[in-house]
């Protein structure tokens, strides 16, 4: 059937319009009851942060998202646009969304009076119905609520007329999902205007006093620390809304890694296969937790979940290089891949201590203990007690993110017990696979202080290992 293109044909339909909190709300319900997910692709807050969330959409509060920085705080007020109705009628041409069967807007009203039943409609999706603003200093009343538009009033009309007004990003949001980002950014002056937004929807702009009965679902992010001491929360605010909901980074490494598979950045590769294998995963992913517990990074910046994908995406690049350049079928990330995660570390962390050469330093120590974390997760040091007796003999081993597999292979053959203990990491038969893991071993034994490593060369990833 055709949609009601009038109210008449609206009123006939027997059409009821909700508000916005009951139709989350019920649009919650459906989904508790059919057990379906409200926000698919976010991991770790299953027991911890959605219970939470459905709590105040059931009680149908608005929302402060309280955590640092890449927490999936703007992602959720995003995905919260799904338990909107799929499509829900407006008076054509208006400009806050106006109810056909109450419009709240001066224009609107008019419309509906001159025309009675025959007043056009038309309806309009969620993703229309979503709006996000992204506090900042120089955010103005104007900005969000509104002002007076000096065309209309050069037009003619008066001061004191509602159809002067031209309209913020709140109310154009009208029967819809406002997110506003970074809040204490916001300065207090402003904040103060959002107090009857939230509550008494009472609104005035330049002088002009308007009631607006707007029905809008107010969501805000906020760091819970004042960190850079750009601003903070009034009172009177934060206790108009509902919910405080305290986010969190990933708790454990399985968490991390399935968030940088998820996230990261894909490529059609041509030609070649790109496998990682679990341990520099694990590495990857121990790194970022590692950042997040050293007294060295300023913690209550926090470290982000986007250093991880970050990291993990450069790492894969640098072995789909190497595979490029010497025509391998496969790339497999090594050790001496790791080197490239410097660049996408260093700036999504901020130190206590100041200097380019102790960003550096920290972020080499940190991937070193997240090597041999894992490595000691894998293996003991004395399951390579041959193989550390052939290095104390004299035996030397070349490694570099530049040179091809098949020289670990030919290696191999000279190193009792790597081949076993590489298959003990799932790293047989594929010589990309071997040379990670013979790699993975060396450093691990090197970390251990079991085996001495030299640089090679000028470049970060090339090494020797030697007794």
């Amino acid at each position: 059937m055709s949609k009601p293109r009038t109210l008449g044909e609206l009123r006939e339909s027997g059409y009821s319009v909700l508000t916005v909190r009951e139709e989350m709300r019920n649009n919650l319900i459906k989904r508790l009851a059919n057990d379906e997910p409200i926000f698919p692709g976010v991991l770790g807050y299953e027991d911890t942060v959605i219970p939470q969330v459905e709590n105040a959409i059931l009680s149908g509060q608005d929302i402060i998202f309280l955590g640092e920085r890449g927490q999936a705080k703007t992602r959720m007020a995003r995905s919260l646009t799904t338990l909107l109705d799929d499509e829900v009628p407006i008076v054509t041409g208006s400009e806050i969304n106006d109810d056909p069967f109450n419009p709240i807007s001066r224009n609107a009203r008019d419309l509906v009076e001159e025309h009675g039943d025959k007043t056009p409609i038309e309806w309009i999706g969620h993703e229309s119905r979503y709006a996000e603003k992204l506090a900042t200093p120089d955010t103005t009343i104007s900005d969000l609520i509104g002002e007076v538009d000096p065309i209309k009033v050069a037009e003619g009309r008066y001061l004191s007329d509602e159809l002067t007004i031209h309209y913020g990003m709140i109310p154009r949001t009208n029967r819809g999902i406002f997110t506003i980002n970074e809040l204490p950014d916001l300065a207090e002056r402003i904040q103060v205007g959002l107090l009857n937004i939230l509550e008494e929807r009472d609104v005035q702009i330049r002088g002009y006093r308007i009631r607006l009965p707007l029905d809008v679902y107010v969501v805000a992010s906020a760091n819970p620390e004042d960190y850079t001491n750009r601003g903070r929360i009034i009172t009177p605010l934060k206790d108009r809304y509902g919910s405080q909901i305290r986010t969190h980074y990933p708790e454990t490494i399985d968490l991390e890694m399935a968030i940088m598979e998820q996230e990261r950045m894909k490529f059609d590769s041509e030609g070649v296969e790109v496998t990682v294998p679990e341990y520099v995963k694990e590495i990857i992913a121990d790194l970022t937790h590692l950042a997040r517990r050293s007294n060295d990074i300023n913690q209550r910046s926090g470290v982000s979940v986007r250093m991880s994908i970050a990291n993990y995406e450069n790492v894969i690049s640098n072995a789909l290089k190497r595979a490029i350049r010497l025509h391998e079928k496969t790339a497999v990330p090594r050790v001496s891949d790791l080197q490239a995660v410097v660049a996408s570390t260093t700036g999504k962390i901020e130190l206590d201590t100041l200097g380019d050469d102790e960003e550096d330093r920290i972020v080499q120590r940190l991937l070193q203990g997240a090597i041999v974390s894992t490595f000691n997760q894998y293996f003991a040091p004395h399951e390579f007690e041959d193989l550390i007796l052939a290095f104390e003999n004299g035996l030397t081993v070349q490694a570099s993110d530049e040179m091809p597999s098949m020289e670990y292979v030919h290696q191999v053959s000279h190193m009792d017990g790597m081949r076993e203990a590489a298959g003990k990491l799932g790293a047989s038969g594929d010589p990309a696979a071997i040379s990670s893991a013979v790699e993975f071993i060396l450093e691990g034994l090197h970390l251990s202080r079991r085996v001495n490593k030299d640089r090679s060369g000028t470049r970060a990833g090339a090494a020797q290992y030697r007794g």
